[in-house]
């Protein structure tokens, strides 16, 4: 099996609890749930072998697989997304050449974006993981700035260096620039899209490490790799016109549903 996408999906969310299962209305009107609107993301990927929703919660599992997904039930003690996919796959009993964790609260993440990063991992042999990044107009830096000021963990940056090689995730907006950019300008911050592809033997090693002090501090699972000396490879994706936000609050619904709208997605 070459390569499998894993949505990892838990209920019991301190932020949002229940978001999995929040429904996000679209162009038409029609909703759908998060997890439902993430699974039809990961199965419009090309190239993929499997699409399977990782859970430890019945009520995702029941939801899940009531639209046809694959589901594989995980522990309660997987403290993120990552952790969940190590899991899958071992309980899966299967080891693809890339595993990818499409996380549960990104519905609009495009198809090349994924397409991207798998095709990135592959071509760099150094790297045991990939991420996609995504270069912020201006507007889309002035929101991130604005969900920090109003105290809401909104989107993360990504700061990499030569040959892609990240250094740095923060749930700042970073790196800092002074002065404003116009709403269509290009901004010097990247926004991390919260998608991983692994090689096996990488997403292996996570699980014996446990988590790192960085990790703890900004809540974001990757910085256990870049405490470790992993090299995460930064993929820049082009947006082509499409909107991108993840469900990280409440606040965060309208706005997406807005963006589907805008954009004709139903």
């Amino acid at each position: 099996m070459s390569v499998v996408i894993i949505i990892p999906a838990r209920h019991a969310s301190s932020r949002y609890p229940g978001k999995p299962l929040v429904d996000l209305k679209g162009a038409s009107g029609e909703p759908r749930s998060l997890i439902r609107r993430s699974w039809d993301a990961a199965v419009a990927v090309t190239g993929v072998d499997r699409v399977v929703v990782a859970t430890d919660d019945e009520r995702i599992r029941d939801h899940a697989s009531g639209f046809g997904a694959e589901v594989v039930m995980t522990s309660t003690e997987c403290r993120n997304g990552t952790e969940r996919c190590a899991e899958a796959i071992a309980n899966l009993g299967i080891s693809p050449e890339i595993v990818v964790n499409l996380q549960g609260d990104a519905p609009l993440t495009p198809a090349w974006f994924v397409e991207d990063l798998i095709a990135g991992l592959r071509a760099d042999s150094q790297a045991g993981v990939a991420t996609p990044v995504l270069r912020c107009s201006g507007k889309m830096r002035a929101d991130l700035i604005a969900d920090r000021m109003a105290g809401r963990v909104g989107g993360t940056t990504a700061v990499f260096g030569a040959e892609n090689q990240a250094l740095y995730f923060s749930k700042e907006v970073v790196p800092y620039a002074a002065g404003d950019f116009g709403d269509d300008q290009d901004s010097p911050v990247f926004h991390h899209v919260g998608v991983y592809a692994y090689r096996p033997e990488a997403l292996a090693s996570y699980n014996e490490w446990g988590e790192g002090p960085l990790e703890r501090l900004e809540g974001l699972e990757q910085l256990r790799f870049l405490e470790r000396g992993q090299r995460i490879l930064c993929v820049q994706v082009e947006s082509r016109g499409r909107q991108f936000w993840e469900l990280n609050n409440p606040e965060d619904v309208p706005r997406l549903e807005t963006m589907m709208k805008e954009m004709g997605i139903d």
